[in-house]
């Protein structure tokens, strides 16, 4: 027994050990029984019809949220109604049932730490329906926090069935409503959750609460993410986000734009995710935040490619470049001219992006990003030995070679060395 433990608790605990010794005693005796009978029958040569088979009452082991299998909890008072002293002084018991229950956690006696926890949940019970429950969730994510799957599989059916028992009986509160779904969403049941937010929508809308029915869509759009639903997602923002649209509602309608965006980008659907952005993108402007533009308009021009757009992709990272350059943001600007340039020199455009090359070693230069023109000088060298000028070439990969030196990049300048000598043997140099 644990040495903290009050004369009550004790005597508690030997209570239960006490009935489950007495169920043991009963038991014994009828199980010897029953085979000394199966055995007088059988001699006698009449055939033997088994009886019935009546399962046994679940034991507190098995069911550890029905009071009536445990002695009387000295901790919860008698009587119907509890007044609000005895509520309080449940209330700060039952919290030191379960700060006790961290302190074996930390000693690595988790068992003896969940039947203090299921003690607790027991005496939940007489603090009403949302007091349970919400003690239900807390509790289940500490189970699965600590991969007590049994105990989360035991704590989600109770949650299930006091579900069950309170849609029989009445319409439950939004309060209610909303801590099944949290407690769900605690134990993982994604699927549960996400019926039960359902559920808060379609009683919002009845009732015309838009608050309401936005918080239940905003939790829906985040379940379904997790369970990577993106279709049922998109849906779900692309509702919110025409809502704070017309509410005027500028921050969420940034917020939604965002969700949208990655969503259609996760989802690979590069034309939606196109029109998601350029409108994030209008919204970053209206708001006076133009240092959040030129990422978005990089992603949109890599939105353009997946659709083989090359012209509009073209001039999503030229714009890209523009304002990031204009707003001193140099880093983004480099990456808009290096997809720029790629893009030309992919699409066989190579005086182009040579030109492009040149005006980023520039911009790299002045953010002192030398690895970064080490790359660029390369690429410049290759463009110049594919137009047969390799002069230019071999100039471009000395600089290449200096930078991979000061940086003490021996692979790489290894191999600018083999590209210098094979350059150089072949003009005779």
């Amino acid at each position: 027994m644990h040495p903290s433990l009050s004369p009550g608790d004790r005597q508690y605990f030997l209570g239960v050990k006490s009935a489950l010794l007495l169920v043991w005693l009963m038991v014994i005796p009828a199980l010897i029984g029953g085979a000394f009978h199966i055995q007088s029958v059988q001699a006698q040569g009449t055939p033997y019809i088994p009886p019935p088979i009546t399962p046994p009452p679940l034991s507190p082991s098995e069911n550890p949220f029905d009071p009536s299998l445990f002695p009387t909890d000295p901790l919860i008072p008698s009587g119907e109604t509890l007044t609000p002293l005895q509520r309080r002084r449940l209330i700060e018991a039952l919290d030191a049932l379960e700060a006790e229950a961290l302190v074996l956690d930390q000693a690595g006696q988790g068992d003896q730490a969940f039947q203090l926890r299921y003690r607790s949940l027991r005496g939940r019970q007489r603090l009403g329906d949302l007091a349970e429950v919400e003690a239900l969730g807390r509790i289940g994510a500490i189970a699965w926090e600590q991969g007590r799957n049994q105990d989360v599989m035991a704590i989600g059916q109770r949650l299930e069935d006091l579900q069950l028992s309170l849609t029989r009986e009445k319409a439950m509160s939004p309060e209610l409503l909303t801590a099944f779904a949290k407690a769900y969403g605690q134990l993982h049941s994604l699927d549960a959750a996400i019926a039960v937010y359902q559920q808060m929508r379609r009683e919002a809308q009845q009732q015309g609460d838009y608050r309401r029915e936005n918080q239940a869509l905003s939790m829906l759009g985040e379940l379904y993410l997790a369970k990577f639903n993106y279709p049922a997602a998109a849906e779900v923002y692309e509702t919110l986000l025409a809502r704070a649209t017309n509410a005027r509602n500028s921050y969420y309608e940034g917020i939604y734009l965002q969700k949208l965006g990655e969503i259609y980008k996760q989802s690979a659907q590069p034309d939606n995710a196109i029109r998601i952005k350029e409108q994030l993108v209008q919204r970053r402007l209206q708001d006076g935040k133009p240092e959040l533009v030129p990422d978005i308009q990089i992603a949109i021009g890599d939105h353009y490619l997946e659709l083989e757009q090359a012209e509009n992709a073209s001039q999503a990272y030229q714009k890209a470049y523009t304002l990031a350059w204009s707003i001193k943001q140099l880093s983004t600007a480099a990456i808009a001219l290096d997809k720029l340039g790629d893009l030309y020199l992919f699409s066989e455009q190579a005086n182009y992006a040579l030109e492009i090359y040149k005006q980023l070693l520039q911009v790299q230069q002045q953010s002192y990003n030398y690895y970064g023109m080490m790359i660029t000088y390369e690429k410049i060298a290759q463009l110049y030995i594919n137009a047969q000028q390799p002069s230019a070439a071999l100039t471009a990969y000395q600089q290449a070679l200096s930078l991979a030196r000061s940086l003490k990049y021996s692979t790489k300048e290894n191999n600018i060395l083999n590209q210098i000598q094979t350059i150089s043997g072949g003009t005779g140099s």
